[in-house]
């Protein structure tokens, strides 16, 4: 006889929003290294946002939902003068920061970019500094911001080491959604219940589709998808802060937990089959593994596994540029990831779907020798049919090595190697790039060329002077520690 009630007994939380809980409450960030890498994952990230500011598809969705509205103690977003409620706040710092494809990486069995989590950090930590110093209380200082990021960046990270919600269809944001919620409610003062409460609602929002960052619906929603997950993690938070109570099966509550209903692979009509399911497995504890490893886009604005390709492209530039009408084929040889994510043909509708194209970043820098946040523009695109031209010449093709040691856990690659033959039959060599700059294999390279690259983003904003004041700050680590939030904050506000 089938049961006619479901037996009500409520479930302690998963051991996955209990550990998350206890790392946020209990782990005190010591690595000098995760420390220092923060630093310059701050100063990256801001600088990404400056840039952003140049692009109106950007800049429109900015600034309060009700124009006008004034807000006290509000969250500045750096090169603007808006000053917003901390869930708009995260929301706008979260947009800009993300907008060009140009800030932080992680790559493993998901995909991501932990440094989106400083929507929801800078937004809480600048309100909160400043209500903290008018209520004569201690603010927050620019370490508590850099020990959050590496909190973040670690649950984000190590959730995707071994956990691909891509291969289901879900997007990565998630991950941002809830590693911003945990942060944002430990810095809010929350205890273990309310940082599990508010972190078991982040999974009941189950995930956004990934559909908008693939062919044939690229589009520039994946520019401000992680600025939504930073803002909504904020408001999860709050609403955790004001005693909501949480969803302690969340994940693992038959039928209609997140395993069952987003994560497992199930006919809907059917009950789920315990051999369809699918739960998260982890390889290791939280630390500050992921911030030590996490990879920097020093050179291009474009998506991480085509960061090689690029590299190797500029590097046969001067050897094509003068004969890409005699061009007969391309070949590039590529990992697997690259090619399930954005190896496509056909019509690029907007610069969104650009940037998400391993044939285009490899044809512009071939042609022109470099690649800029402004080739992907409609005009650009529009003005050098060269790059379609090079784009129907281009074969890609899956290197076994390359997809087996992106995976690896001492080597964790990125690489693409490009060769071009000729209609003469002559060919160039093949240029394989296997660490792109911004890997942890090439960081003492990368750290004065993203130096070089915030400067160059400070300078699309600020006056030669302040840009100045502000990357003397940067490389002052001590003063930088021990400055307020909020007087940190207003050093990128535009009066």
């Amino acid at each position: 006889m089938s049961a006619t009630f479901d037996t009500n007994e409520r479930p302690d939380y998963d051991k996955v929003i209990q550990d998350i809980a206890d790392y946020v409450l209990t782990y005190d960030v010591t690595s000098e290294e995760a420390l220092t890498t923060a630093r310059y994952c701050l100063l990256d990230t801001l600088g990404c946002g400056l840039l952003a500011l140049r692009f109106p598809e950007c800049t429109k969705l900015l600034g309060p939902v009700v124009e006008g509205t004034q807000v006290p103690f509000g969250a500045r977003v750096p090169g603007t003068d808006l000053s917003l409620d901390p869930v708009k706040g995260a929301w706008d710092i979260g947009c800009i920061i993300r907008w060009l494809d140009y800030n932080d990486t992680w790559l493993a069995a998901e995909w991501g970019h932990p440094s989106d989590n400083l929507g929801a950090i800078l937004a809480v930590t600048d309100h909160l500094s400043q209500r903290r110093v008018a209520d004569g209380e201690a603010p927050f200082t620019v370490i508590d911001v850099l020990k959050a990021m590496v909190l973040a960046h670690e649950i984000q990270g190590v959730i995707a080491l071994e956990n691909s919600f891509n291969r289901v269809g879900l997007d990565h944001v998630l991950l941002v959604r809830v590693a911003s919620t945990a942060v944002a409610a430990k810095l809010m003062g929350g205890n273990r219940e309310q940082i599990m409460a508010a972190v078991s609602h982040a999974w009941v929002d189950g995930s956004a589709l990934r559909t908008y960052r693939h062919a044939p619906n690229a589009g520039s929603r994946k520019s401000w998808a992680a600025g939504d997950a930073t803002s909504r993690a904020v408001k999860l938070a709050d609403m955790a802060m004001r005693g909501e109570m949480g969803v302690p099966g969340a994940l693992s509550a038959p039928q209609w937990g997140f395993y069952d209903v987003s994560f497992s692979k199930t006919n809907r009509d059917q009950q789920v089959k315990p051999e369809g399911k699918r739960q998260l497995t982890f390889s290791q504890e939280y630390g500050s593994y992921v911030m030590e490893n996490v990879l920097f886009k020093v050179s291009f604005p474009a998506e991480f596994h085509a960061q090689t390709a690029a590299e190797a492209a500029v590097k046969l530039h001067d050897q094509v540029k003068d004969r890409l009408q005699d061009i007969d084929r391309i070949v590039i040889h590529t990992h697997e990831s690259a090619i399930r994510i954005i190896s496509k043909v056909g019509d690029l509708a907007n610069p969104a779907d650009r940037d998400h194209c391993l044939q285009y970043m490899t044809a512009v820098p071939l042609a022109f020798g470099n690649l800029i946040a402004e080739h992907y523009e409609d005009d650009f695109h529009r003005d050098n049919p060269i790059i379609d031209q090079l784009r129907g010449k281009m074969e890609v093709v899956e290197e076994p090595r390359f997809t087996r040691e992106y995976l690896e856990a001492d080597k964790r690659s990125i690489a693409n190697a490009i060769q071009v033959f000729f209609k003469d039959g002559s060919n160039t060599e093949q240029v394989t790039v296997e660490y792109p700059l911004g890997h942890r294999r090439r960081r003492d390279e990368a750290k004065p060329e993203l130096e070089k690259k915030f400067a160059a983003n400070l300078a699309t904003r600020f006056t030669a002077g302040r840009s100045e004041a502000i990357l003397a700050l940067f490389k002052d680590p001590q003063r930088l520690h021990d400055m307020p939030v909020h007087r940190f904050m207003g050093q990128f506000v535009i009066a």
